[in-house]
């Protein structure tokens, strides 16, 4: 059963129709309806075309926090061999909201670290729905250490509200775990490669993004806060999220404009969470390039490049 977003409404009183029928005819074997639900599948698949065609910044942010779009673990476990996960921060205790540890990409070792928002209701309260601690920074920070010993390509997957802005997380150093997570992004020497798969929402979201190279899925979304948020800061407003949506510049193309995101990846109409399978498979493909081309710089040289690409940010796209 699939799961429509507000503005998918429409689509799903047509979808839902021809399954229906369908559904009858399947318990009345005389009854032919083929050729009326396939008119009802050829009317859906046109306003799926014409829904996804020109999306809002808004409806991109839903589409982003989709349930059913690919999350972390959908990517690891599909596009990754041999993958080994590592668990704690050495000080506190694991952190099931990032996850990470060694793995092949092909024919290349790297680390990987990213986001798991949780695929039911179990998972996600386990995961705390992505929302990290700081012993969830701290981990990635030893893994990063990790990879810049041993020399090996750090891929991140980013898919997160923020981090988690508790009583608990703000006594055990919450800001000071997401800055020097930060930091530790612009000082190792090995290729680091961040793809958006959801949501990239604030320091959360940076701290494991200020990378070589950053690759956004086309609905995908990445901002400094969500647009409920700002919009409750700015106009003590929540439903104004719409417009908050518009003026954050929230999506990949307006980032890729502002030269922040590198790469969009094209996504299958309606969304990621439509055809999981090419997706990933799409994602697999430009991480691999990018690591082809990165691969072949200095290890000074993929740390310059690296701050200087988060000094310039401002520079372009400002007309626009």
């Amino acid at each position: 059963m699939n799961n429509y977003l507000e503005f998918e409404k429409p689509l799903a009183e047509i979808e839902g129709k021809a399954e229906e029928l369908r559904a009858l005819a399947r318990s009345n074997e005389e009854m032919d309806v083929e050729e009326e639900a396939s008119a009802l599948d050829k009317k859906a698949e046109a306003l799926l075309k014409d829904l996804y065609s020109d999306l809002t910044a808004w409806r991109k942010c839903q589409v982003a926090r989709h349930p059913d779009r690919p999350h972390c673990l959908d990517y690891i476990n599909q596009l990754f061999t041999d993958f080994t996960q590592l668990a704690g921060d050495r000080n506190f205790a694991d952190d099931l909201a990032i996850v990470g540890g060694l793995a092949r990409i092909g024919d290349q070792a790297v680390v990987v670290i990213g986001q798991e928002k949780g695929s039911d209701t179990k998972s996600r309260v386990e995961r705390n729905f992505g929302m990290a601690r700081p012993e969830g920074y701290r981990k990635a920070i030893r893994l990063m250490d990790l990879a810049h010993r041993f020399k090996l390509p750090v891929v991140t997957l980013v898919d997160t509200t923020g981090a988690f802005p508790g009583k608990g997380a703000e006594e055990r150093g919450q800001s000071e775990a997401i800055a020097r997570c930060t930091e530790k992004c612009l000082q190792i020497g090995v290729p680091l490669i961040t793809v958006v798969i959801g949501e990239g929402g604030s320091g959360g979201a940076v701290a494991l993004a200020a990378g070589n190279k950053l690759v956004m899925l086309e609905h995908s979304v990445y901002s400094v806060i969500s647009p409920e948020g700002c919009a409750s800061i700015l106009w003590k407003d929540a439903s104004r999220m719409r417009e908050a949506a518009e003026a954050l510049r929230v999506t990949a193309q307006d980032l890729s404009a502002l030269g922040v995101a590198d790469e969009i990846i094209p996504e299958p109409i309606g969304g990621a969470h439509r055809d999981p399978q090419t997706t990933i498979k799409s994602v697999g493909a430009a991480i691999e390039k990018h690591l082809k081309d990165l691969s072949k710089k200095k290890p000074e040289t993929l740390i310059k490049e690296r701050r200087k690409k988060f000094l310039d940010l401002g520079s372009k796209g400002l007309a626009a």
